[in-house]
């Protein structure tokens, strides 16, 4: 039986991974996912990809009384209402625009320090656009142990590293790849699965602490299909009916 092994958001964007036991998925995504992004002192989007260390700060986002917290990994605690009151500004997010504000107040200052250089801390003006391209991802936890045994690896490869929304266990090795323009039903919410992720140089970081220790793009490249310097493992999906998904919830693949 095919059922959800793990949900993963991040509040802040490139940040901590939370895995909440139920998520609720909108058209848009998910409340409360990616609700904050960074941006360099050229206002240019600050992912994982140049600073991979960002993953050791814990984000906590509470939208009903509107409180972020910010643990960094010496202990300090950054908290308070994220006010995006400051200047308006538009993020590149891979070719696409994305409108947003500056937030105020203690972030900005924390988060430079910990990376080394200015970053501030953004809210997009409408939810959901701090998604890379589609509000779903999904992979199955069989992936990721093909791609462990096709390259050698003795130690299971922790799938922490994709980042992926939902984690699917029961599922043969790349099925999800079959479902691609297809209906797939997860929990309580209907996708529509648009196409592979092209994965970026994220994966090859520990997840834990962002180091980069495993060639992930490259061992994939191995066995899997390459077209146009795109790498593809997971797959994307459009929330079609939204519901609620947990932890433990069926996940019903298209008949063959």
């Amino acid at each position: 039986m095919r059922t959800v092994s793990r949900l993963s958001v991040a509040p802040v964007k490139s940040l901590g991974l939370q895995h909440p036991e139920r998520i609720r998925l909108e058209p848009w995504g998910v409340p409360g996912n990616r609700a904050f992004y960074l941006i360099d002192g050229d206002g240019r989007l600050f992912a994982g990809s140049k600073h991979g260390p960002l993953v050791r700060v814990g984000a906590a986002y509470d939208a009903t009384d509107c409180h972020l917290s910010l643990r960094f990994p010496d202990g300090c605690l950054v908290e308070g209402r994220p006010e995006a009151t400051g200047a308006p500004v538009e993020t590149d997010f891979y070719g696409r625009p994305v409108p947003g504000r500056i937030v105020e107040g203690p972030w900005a200052e924390a988060l430079s320090a910990y990376v080394g250089r200015p970053v501030r801390l953004v809210r997009p003006d409408r939810e959901g656009d701090a998604n890379d391209v589609w509000p779903v991802s999904l992979l199955s936890i069989a992936s990721a142990e093909e791609l462990a045994r096709r390259s050698g690896k003795p130690q299971p490869l922790d799938s922490r590293r994709f980042r992926m929304l939902i984690e699917m266990d029961g599922c043969s090795a790349h099925e999800e790849d079959t479902w691609v323009g297809r209906d797939v039903r997860v929990g309580g919410a209907t996708l529509r699965v648009p196409g592979a992720i092209p994965r970026c140089v994220v994966t090859t970081q520990d997840p834990s602490t962002g180091v980069r220790d495993f060639a992930t793009l490259k061992e994939i490249s191995r066995y899997r299909v390459v077209r146009n310097r795109n790498v593809p493992f997971g797959v994307y999906g459009e929330v079609l009916e939204p519901g609620d998904v947990r932890v433990g919830d069926p996940v019903e693949p298209p008949a063959a």
